[in-house]
């Protein structure tokens, strides 16, 4: 195949920018994955370790109100600290957004922040209540982020155990039927507060490595749920297993059995999880999927075949499996199919306006509501809050619909204006959006608009920007 850089950016990156320049090669791009982290350090995001002092906080301030009694001063005070800590988290996450818009904009490696958004997608978390709606981002940051360039099964093990999927899926208060925790529970008539939990293990067999239709059964679930009891987290040290509310004995998961006598292991779940992570059915979901993402909905099955190939030669060395994907002919189809999703167009559009490097710093919470969270839930996509836990949806139809294209051209035309203090002439702003791939139509228009707003607005608007 041929390197086309401007189709790089616009496939396997995040668009073209006047300011910045991409990768010149496959190497590059490859290299971009697994080097250092530039943009990390240049528009942080706070750890989710260090989010989890905020927890501690909430839980002191929770204890002081108990103490106090409600109507007293104490609890008062206790209750106005925990509402002064829940908009700090709300401010913070707003913050957040802004870091992940401008880490879009600056990037020169385009490749890696995608691959960020596609696997924190793929191991989709929120937050359910209280602080944790708004610890997604540190989530992303310190259990994805660093593991994207890494062993697939070690990116598994550090997505299953964290804290944050432990929540959403309802693992962190599971219970093995036959533990010590359960016969203690079982003996004060409290075990009906308890039990077992198969939430994660079947998203882990069916979203995160086999897939669906894989050759799994129930039981398979029902065997992986009872291994993973025992995982749980505190707020003042993150991850715990809990020895006590471990399934004793041996679990069997597709015909392997793992522990047996004697106290429960972690080590046990984490030889699951690398079996699972190297299945060979694992390593076709995971091709389809990177295809279906970066090049088309409907995958080329020599492409999928060739990046299965790659996962399964090296026991998913995602390096190698990112490396088969761009090294394939059909990869590089000169046509750009795939919509895209709102966030992806949103900060696509602000990189081909090359925001200014300040611009969403300390936005005040209504600001940042404008310009950027009303934006994205009116285009259907509300930031970190995804229908369920198989992420956002991958096909065009899910965005171009009447709702959401106007929504669309409605940020096209007013959003860039009200969001920059000064828009660039649309005449050169057609080309660098959208380089050789510009239609007449649209350099037409953007010449023939009455202001720089309605030239801008007309080029973001256009079906060509929509793609990648």
């Amino acid at each position: 195949m041929r390197f086309d850089p401007e189709l790089a950016e616009m496939r396997f990156g995040l668009g073209l920018s006047p300011r910045v320049t991409g990768p010149g090669d496959l190497a590059a791009m490859l290299r971009g994955v697994s080097g250092a982290d530039h943009m990390a350090v240049r528009f942080p995001i706070e750890p989710f370790s260090a989010f989890l002092a905020r927890l501690v906080v909430n839980r002191e301030l929770r204890k002081e109100r108990r103490q106090a009694g409600a109507g007293s001063e104490g609890f008062t005070a206790a209750t106005k600290q925990m509402s002064l800590g829940k908009r700090d988290a709300r401010m913070a996450q707003g913050d957040w957004l802004g870091q992940q818009v401008q880490r879009r904009v600056w990037s020169e490696s385009g490749f890696r922040e995608r691959l960020v958004g596609f696997w924190a997608d793929h191991f989709t978390v929120q937050g359910k209540a209280g602080l944790l709606r708004r610890a997604v981002s540190p989530h992303v940051e310190e259990i994805i982020r660093p593991h994207i360039a890494g062993r697939f099964a070690d990116l598994v093990i550090a997505a299953t155990t964290a804290p944050m999927m432990l929540h959403y899926l309802d693992q962190e208060s599971a219970v093995g039927p036959g533990s010590a925790l359960a016969d203690e529970m079982r003996a004060k008539g409290k075990l009906k507060k308890i039990g077992l939990n198969e939430n994660l293990a079947r998203e882990v067999l069916e979203l995160h490595t086999l897939g669906v239709g894989a050759g799994y059964g129930q039981e398979d679930v029902h065997q992986l749920a009872k291994l993973f009891t025992g995982m749980t987290y505190q707020p003042q040290v993150g991850f715990k297993f809990q020895q006590k509310a471990a399934e004793p004995g041996a679990e069997t998961v597709l015909g392997v059995s793992y522990g047996g006598p004697g106290n429960a292991k972690l080590a046990d779940i984490h030889a699951a999880l690398e079996d699972l992570a190297e299945h060979p059915s694992t390593g076709l979901h995971i091709a389809r999927k990177l295809v279906q993402h970066f090049v088309s909905d409907a995958p080329d099955p020599d492409l999928v075949a060739h990046v299965a190939g790659a996962f399964g030669a090296t026991r998913g060395d995602l390096g190698a499996v990112y490396a088969a994907l761009l090294e394939h002919e059909a990869a590089w189809g000169a046509d750009l199919v795939n919509v895209k999703p709102p966030f992806d167009y949103l900060a696509s559009a602000y990189r081909a306006l090359a925001l200014p490097e300040g611009a969403f710093v300390g936005m005040e919470e209504r600001d940042v509501q404008r310009h950027l969270r009303v934006p994205l839930m009116q285009m259907g996509q509300p930031w970190e809050r995804p229908p369920g836990p198989d992420g956002w949806p991958e096909e065009d139809a899910a965005w171009i619909h009447p709702q959401g294209l106007a929504a669309r051209i409605d940020w096209a035309m007013r959003g860039p204006g009200e969001g920059m203090a000064e828009l660039p002439d649309p005449r050169d702003f057609v080309t660098a959006a959208l380089g050789t791939r510009v239609s007449d139509e649209v350099v037409f228009a953007a010449r023939a608009a009455e202001s720089r707003r309605e030239g801008i607005g007309l080029v973001l608007a256009s079906p060509a920007f929509q793609r990648r």
